[in-house]
């Protein structure tokens, strides 16, 4: 394995975390929607990562290691709902649904995800003061 391939594994990383934080934010932002049905009810939404080692492994130069990003699924987790008769979303039974959103799950969720971006740009840079030393020692 390269020391330029380094940057594309961190690269990868980089843009899996970045997806990692807007879903985490996105799940903030409407933890607190409400909505007159199950239906229309906003859903928790997490990103499915699949590691890349496998291709990077292959003796005969495969794809590129990193992390590949699956998709984005929503929680089946069961949907809140509080009794609130007066609520103009209010079903016929005066209940309102509210989104399967754990506000402290999610802030924990955002706080590794920004830790795990950090760590990979100290990588990138590390690597590239590694190349810039390397050079420096052909002069």
């Amino acid at each position: 394995m390269s020391l330029f391939n380094i940057f594309n594994i961190a690269g990868s990383a980089l843009n899996a975390q970045s997806l990692r934080l807007n879903t985490t934010a996105s799940n903030m932002a409407n933890a607190n929607s409400a909505a007159s049905s199950s239906g229309k009810t906003y859903r928790a939404r997490e990103p499915v990562f699949e590691p890349m080692l496998a291709e990077a492994l292959d003796p005969n130069g495969g794809a590129d290691a990193g992390v590949k990003v699956m998709g984005i699924v929503e929680s089946q987790a069961p949907l809140r709902h509080e009794y609130q008769p007066g609520s103009p979303l209010a079903d016929a039974d005066g209940y309102v649904y509210l989104p399967n959103v754990n506000v402290v799950e999610e802030m924990a969720n955002m706080i590794s995800a920004s830790r795990s971006y950090q760590t990979n740009v100290e990588v990138m840079e590390a690597s590239k003061r590694m190349l810039q030393q390397t050079l420096a020692l052909g002069q």
